[in-house]
C-alpha cells in the first residue's frame, strides 16, 4: 500500500511583481516525521509557509495535505493541517480552556472529549482553567499547539516554535514535539533559526536559499558527508605537505591537520606519515555541527 505523505509540495513557484521569489520548490513530509525548514535573510522560508497555511497562493504548482489539493480542495486539505504560524494569538482575560471552547465552536465536529485530549496532550491539564495572562511564555505555546491540533490534524507546521524560550522550556518544546510525532503519529514541519536544535529535534531538513531549495535529506546523512577527521601530527608542515598529496588539508585549532574522512583510506595515510619519521600523535573523527554546514551550503549567509 503506497504511503501518502502529509504534504507534497509539487514545483512550487511565486512571482512578486516581476520577480519570482520561490522558484520550483520540490519537497514531501512523511507520516510520523519531524522535518525542518531552514534559510538565510530573504531565502523565501516565510512566504513558502504562508503559501502552504492557505495565506497567500501560489503563481504556480501544487501543494498538496494527506493527498487533498490545497487549491482545488482547500477545506478537506485544511482540515487535515493544524498550525502556529508566528506567535499563538489568544485571548489573556479567558482561561486556556475557554480560549479552547471559543476555537472548537467553529468546527462542530470538535468535541468536548478532544478539548480534554489536547489538554492532556500538551501537559495543561492542572492549568487549563486559569487565566492565560498567568501562563507563562512556554505554556502559551503549548495552549496555541493544543489549539493547532483540535481538528485532530495530520501535518502540524510550527514557525519557530522555540522563539522566546528558555533552555528549559526549548528542551521540553523539543521533547514535546519529538513525542508528537513518535507517540501520536503526527508529521511536523518546523521552521527554526537555532539550528543546534534543528540538528536535535529533526529526523529530515531541507535547505533554502534564493527561493530555491538546495539540498533536503536525513540530518545524519547531511553530517556524515562532513564527518572529519584531525592530524595530531609533529613536524606539522611535513605532515601537510605529505597529506596534501591524498586529500585537502585544512589547519585545525592547537597546531593540528583536518582532512575529509574518508575511512578507507585513514590507515594507509597514517602508514605513509610514520614511514616518512612523522609522529603521528592522535587520530580523531569529528562530526561537524548543521550551523557549519548549512554556512558553507549557503555561502555564509546568517538564517532567518
Amino acid at each position: 500500500m503506497k504511503v501518502v505523505p502529509a504534504l507534497q509540495v509539487k514545483d512550487l513557484r511565486k512571482t512578486i511583481g516581476k520577480k519570482e521569489i520561490i522558484k520550483g520548490l520540490n519537497f514531501e513530509v512523511l507520516p510520523g516525521e519531524v522535518f525542518g525548514f531552514l534559510g538565510p535573510n530573504g531565502a523565501g522560508k516565510t512566504t513558502t509557509i504562508r503559501m502552504l497555511v492557505g495565506l497567500i497562493k501560489p503563481t504556480s504548482g501544487a501543494i498538496y495535505i494527506s493527498g487533498k489539493n490545497v487549491e482545488t480542495e482547500f477545506k478537506d486539505a485544511m482540515k487535515n493541517l493544524g498550525c502556529i504560524v508566528e506567535n499563538p494569538e489568544m485571548y489573556p482575560y479567558l482561561s486556556g480552556w475557554e480560549n479552547l471552547e471559543y476555537f472548537a465552536r467553529m468546527d462542530p465536529s470538535i468535541s468536548r472529549e478532544r478539548l480534554h485530549k489536547v489538554t492532556e496532550l500538551v501537559g495543561l491539564t492542572n492549568r487549563i482553567h486559569d487565566r492565560v495572562k498567568t501562563y507563562s511564555l512556554g505554556m502559551r505555546q503549548r495552549l496555541g499547539i493544543a489549539q493547532a491540533l483540535l481538528g485532530n490534524p495530520h501535518l502540524l507546521i510550527l514557525d519557530e516554535p522555540t522563539n522566546g524560550l528558555d533552555p528549559a522550556g526549548i528542551r521540553e518544546m523539543r521533547e514535546f514535539i519529538r513525542f508528537l510525532a513518535k507517540e501520536e503519529g503526527l508529521s511536523v514541519l518546523v521552521s527554526s533559526h537555532l539550528l543546534s536544535e534543528i540538528q536535535l529535534l529533526c529526523d529530515r531538513v531541507a535547505i533554502i536559499t534564493k527561493g530555491e531549495i538546495i539540498r533536503t535529506d536525513f540530518v545524519e546523512s547531511l553530517l556524515a558527508e562532513q564527518e572529519q577527521v584531525i592530524w595530531k601530527v609533529d613536524p606539522l608542515e611535513k605532515a601537510r605537505k605529505l597529506l596534501e598529496e591524498e586529500t585537502i588539508v585544512k589547519d585545525g585549532k592547537d597546531n593540528t591537520l583536518i582532512t575529509p574522512n574518508v575511512a578507507e583510506n585513514i590507515p594507509d595515510w597514517n602508514k605513509k606519515l610514520v614511514d616518512a619519521n612523522i609522529k603521528v600523535n592522535e587520530i580523531k573523527t569529528k562530526l561537524p555541527a548543521l550551523e557549519d554546514l548549512f554556512l558553507e551550503m549557503t555561502g555564509g549567509n546568517n538564517i532567518e
